[in-house]
């Protein structure tokens, strides 16, 4: 049997050369690259650490110390603050006081004139005079109680505050009805609290007609008469002369009151002397008369001047316009 050779391949024998000369090349790079393993470097110390560490220690206690400070400031702001305020209101106390006490200063100046004019006045008394006033008498049928009761138009000025109204409320209505008892049948009749309220608004700055209803009503209303007050008859007593006053006719005021705590008596005095004033020599227009409720004085000394300032206002007042003062020993 004959054999027969294959011839080779050029093309094979090729690509196993590329390939092994690829694979030497491989190699070859291999070994004469250097690998380096990359460690890690453990990091330096710095050695200012301790001394940052300690100053940012000495930072963050600053603050504190700060902080504390600065709430501590805002404290004593407040608290001087509050001294600086009550400061205020003890200066304030003490310049009321002190106008207070020049007030009173005044009036007491003028009650010592007063006093001296009419120490004057009664020595120059002659005997002749001094025999006439002795046989002198009113008389009994337009006197009651000292209080003349001549008058047709009668109206009442009377102080609502809460010493009057809480304390002596039952004895302002009997005196009121008393008063009444003494004028059995006028023309006409009015009624307010001593800043010019008037007890029946409807009949406001005119005269209500009297009768026994009328009368009836107006001691039912004033059990519940507790309108706003100042304490000062002062305003009442304009308000009724300035809108009730009628020329002509025959008018008397009367003035339930404990208290005045208005500025000057005198400014008072001299105004009603002004509205009341019926020319040189002339009588008084309109009759003024006053009851004192002596509320005040159931208080320590220090705090009754305001009673005894209305006493004082009320003694010149009806000393000058015809009327009479009476101050009673109780208010209850």
């Amino acid at each position: 049997m004959k054999f027969e050779r294959r011839e080779l391949n050029d093309t094979n024998i090729s690509f196993l050369d590329v390939i092994t000369c690829a694979f030497g090349a491989v190699i070859l790079l291999m070994m004469i690259t250097k690998i380096e393993i990359a460690t890690a470097k453990r990091p330096e110390i710095d050695p200012r650490t301790a001394e940052i560490s300690g100053l940012q220690r000495q930072l963050f206690a600053a603050r504190d110390a700060a902080a504390v400070a600065a709430e501590d400031s805002a404290a004593k702001q407040r608290e001087l603050a509050a001294a600086e305020a009550e400061l205020a209101k003890l200066e304030g106390r003490i310049a009321a006081l002190t106008g207070r006490l020049k007030n009173a200063d005044n009036e007491a100046a003028m009650n010592a004139e007063i006093a001296g004019k009419l120490k004057v006045a009664q020595q120059e008394l002659t005997d002749e005079m001094r025999r006439l006033q002795a046989r002198r008498r009113p008389p009994k049928d337009n006197m009651i109680g000292g209080i003349p009761v001549d008058s047709e138009y009668i109206v009442f000025v009377i102080d609502t505050s809460g010493s009057m109204f809480n304390y002596a409320w039952p004895k302002v209505l009997d005196q009121i009805m008393q008063t009444l008892q003494v004028y059995p049948h006028v023309k006409g009749i009015q009624i307010m609290s001593d800043q010019g309220t008037y007890l029946f608004q409807g009949f406001a700055g005119q005269w209500m007609s009297d009768s026994p209803e009328l009368r009836r009503q107006m001691v039912s209303q004033l059990g519940g008469f507790n309108v706003f007050s100042e304490s000062s008859p002062s305003k009442g007593i304009y308000t009724a002369m300035e809108q009730l006053y009628r020329p002509g006719t025959k008018m008397s005021l009367f003035v339930y009151g404990d208290e005045f705590t208005g500025k000057s008596i005198k400014e008072v005095v001299d105004y009603v002397h002004k509205l009341n004033h019926a020319g040189d020599g002339g009588a008084p227009l309109i009759r003024i008369h006053a009851v004192g409720f002596p509320t005040q004085f159931a208080n320590a000394p220090q705090r009754q001047t305001t009673g005894i300032r209305f006493a004082a206002l009320m003694r010149e007042i009806t000393g000058k316009n015809g009327g009479t003062f009476v101050g009673l020993n109780a208010f209850r």
